[in-house]
């Protein structure tokens, strides 16, 4: 373990990581980024909801012009993944492996992982994803499938809610269960008969992109879709703030107050996995707050002066 006393260490290069290392250097903090290459926004293959990008923009590129600016104001970046998290007296103690590294604060923006299909394999699903094939958040990019065949991958109040949402933009739309037969309550099927969305039962099978579509087997035969939304929940990676004995709710978020302060004093979370509205401004919104309440906090333990 090194002596080294960080300000903060940000666990995760999202738009929500990313965001607070900017805002943290340029208070001339000492910071340190953990980035373990997996943040979701890189997947987006390209967001048309980003404010100043009337073209859009790729994820990739929009994360790598945040790691540029970042770096820019001497933010320092680690390509390590954080194994544990807690807190000893009123230090924290990372732990990436064997390594150790302590910080007066510590911002989690380590996100959700989006659950998957049964049986597509990993090349298949990035080369739909890269071509609009399969998508999963139909507030960043419903407006793409305007008018378009759309197969949402889902069944219960969930599946229902996300292919209400998506007739917003096209009344030709399958909700398709997963498995076998669907699992719908009486509310649920008035819903969709009444919105006019068709339902196939399951399981789904065979993924391919075959003349530029996406196509599965179902049990009414072999569909194709000009685009897939899965609709089958994400797992929410709150476990550091578990270790390190912050408060998450029943569906695994981390709970923090208007400030993004965790139960945890010193302990910060930001972006998708906070309960909110899983989108780049709002969890950059939330990055914002958080890096300055740190700032603030920190200032009250010691005079920050140049």
């Amino acid at each position: 373990m090194s002596d080294q006393i960080d300000d903060c260490i940000i666990v995760g290069a999202g738009p929500a990581g990313l965001t607070a290392a900017i805002y943290l250097a340029r208070y001339h903090l000492s910071i340190r980024l953990f980035d373990c290459g997996t943040s979701r926004a890189s997947w987006i293959p390209t967001s048309h909801n980003h404010a100043g990008f009337p073209d859009g923009i790729h994820g990739e590129d929009l994360l790598e012009r945040m790691r540029e600016q970042a770096a820019r104001y001497g933010a320092l970046r680690e390509p390590k993944r954080v194994t544990d998290l807690k807190k000893d007296g009123k230090v924290f103690i990372v732990t990436c492996d064997d390594l150790e590294f302590r910080a007066r604060s510590v911002l989690l923006a380590t996100g959700v992982v989006n659950n998957r299909p049964d049986g597509i394999d990993a090349q298949l699903h990035d080369e739909a994803m890269s071509r609009g094939l399969i998508r999963y958040c139909p507030v960043c990019d419903g407006y793409e499938v305007t008018d378009k065949k759309v197969a949402v991958i889902g069944t219960g109040d969930h599946g229902t809610a996300e292919a209400q949402f998506i007739r917003t933009y096209t009344a030709d739309l399958t909700l398709v269960s997963p498995g076998g037969d669907h699992d719908l309550s009486e509310q649920c099927s008035k819903a969709l008969e009444t919105a006019g969305i068709a339902r196939v039962a399951g399981p789904c099978g065979g993924f391919a992109i075959e003349n530029g579509r996406i196509a599965f087997d179902t049990a009414e035969g072999r569909m194709h879709f000009d685009s897939m939304y899965p609709a089958l929940g994400s797992v929410v990676r709150s476990g550091l703030a578990v270790s390190c004995g912050a408060k998450v709710g029943e569906d695994d978020c981390i709970i923090v107050d208007d400030h993004m302060e965790t139960s945890v004093p010193g302990l910060f979370a930001a972006g998708d996995v906070v309960i909110g509205l899983d989108q780049i401004s709002h969890a950059m919104g939330q990055a914002g707050v958080a890096a300055t309440t740190i700032r603030n906090h920190l200032a009250e333990e010691r005079p920050l002066r140049r």
